[in-house]
């Protein structure tokens, strides 16, 4: 577990801070130089890759990276809590980010992880994730849409991805593909945006966080190396991997719910006479909120955890949160009446970002098909 650890070295200044300081630390620069974006970050006018590298310069994206054996996914979900506290796009781009960590960090492709490891993990270079379709894929939903197949010292790839996020020139990010000379083979590997046969087709208008770099990805028999394979073959470290993939999303579930709280609470002096009469309160919601961030903690020590029970756990936390979500941001928005429904009101952003958690892979319905299978 955790090859990485030989081969990667985390930023000193991440390793030696208390998580409670790294946190904070965190959370000051969202208040201070993330909030003044977030309506431009949501309505597309930027794509805001310099915070995130200042983000990941005080360790933000570092926290998770496996210690000679074990993880812990505790300070990345708190970090990315504060961050969607302030900008439900930009903990998404976290979660990217982190995940594009998670997945270098676990694999046994030393020589990968000795390339990119502190280049992921400091923001230098950044990414994401392409595994919407392989995800959906496994659990019968979609097929995969990928091919390769294998040639002298590496694969050639084709296909496309409809959504990927956090993405830009120079940026690389994780997806498997399906080998076409090998029956039910896998691979997973890191796709290369600046790589000439790779584009990057800019997607139609979302309803909200448009601002997250996100893109449809053609693969025109693209030549990916030995060197950029993250596991070959892919399933049993998907099986590895899954579950941080999984509860690092609960920092954006936690982050929004929070905000959605502190908007209910300070619309409560001018329309708490006629609040009250609202059948969902804030008290419900904190009561909630220290709920899923006590799961979420004790989880999220143990991501390589194999038991079924666990797998299981982590699955109905995740549903529980997006439903959450979108339930605190609707009472927010009721709580706020007319003011909340001004397009320069915050609530009516949070009511569109908590629709995202619900629906980003693994979807609401996705998690509810996930827990029936068993």
């Amino acid at each position: 577990m955790g090859s990485l650890a030989a081969s990667h070295r985390v930023v000193d200044d991440a390793v030696s801070r208390p998580v409670p300081s790294l946190v904070d630390e965190v959370a000051s620069i969202a208040r201070k130089d993330l909030a003044p974006l977030a309506a431009a970050i949501d309505a597309g006018s930027i794509y805001p890759a310099e915070l995130l590298r200042k983000l990941g310069a005080v360790g933000a994206w570092g926290s998770h990276v496996p210690q000679e054996g074990p993880a812990d996914l505790r300070c990345a979900i708190q970090a990315m809590a504060a961050i969607g506290e302030v900008c439900g796009a930009t903990a998404f781009m976290a979660w990217c980010q982190n995940t594009l960590v998670w997945y270098a960090a676990n694999s046994t492709n030393l020589k990968l992880a000795s390339r990119f490891g502190d280049g992921f993990s400091s923001g230098r270079l950044l990414g994401g994730t392409g595994l919407s379709n392989p995800m959906k894929s496994f659990f019968g939903i979609e097929k995969l849409k990928l091919k390769g197949r294998r040639v002298d010292g590496g694969y050639i790839v084709r296909g496309a991805l409809p959504w990927v996020s956090n993405l830009g020139a120079g940026h690389f990010f994780g997806t498997i593909f399906e080998r076409e000379d090998e029956p039910g083979g896998i691979v997973m590997f890191l796709a290369d945006c600046s790589d000439p046969s790779i584009t990057l087709q800019p997607c139609k208008p979302f309803l909200a966080m448009d601002g997250t770099g996100t893109y449809g990805v053609q693969f025109r028999d693209v030549f990916v190396p030995d060197e950029l394979i993250l596991a070959d073959p892919a399933g049993p470290f998907v099986k590895k991997i899954r579950a941080g993939f999984i509860l690092l999303q609960a920092g954006m579930a936690l982050g929004l719910i929070k905000d959605c709280i502190n908007i209910m609470d300070e619309i409560d002096g001018a329309l708490g006479h006629v609040n009250r009469y609202l059948p969902q309160q804030p008290l419900q919601f904190k009561e909630l909120y220290a709920e899923f961030e006590k799961e979420a903690m004790a989880l999220a020590r143990d991501p390589y955890n194999a038991d079924d029970s666990y797998w299981r756990r982590v699955i109905a936390l995740r549903l529980r949160a997006g439903d959450a979500s979108v339930a605190a941001a609707h009472a927010a928005m009721l709580h706020c009446g007319a003011r909340g429904y001004l397009k320069g009101h915050r609530a009516q952003r949070r009511l569109r970002e908590a629709y995202f958690v619900a629906i980003v892979t693994p979807a609401t319905k996705q998690l509810r098909k996930m827990l029936a299978d068993g």
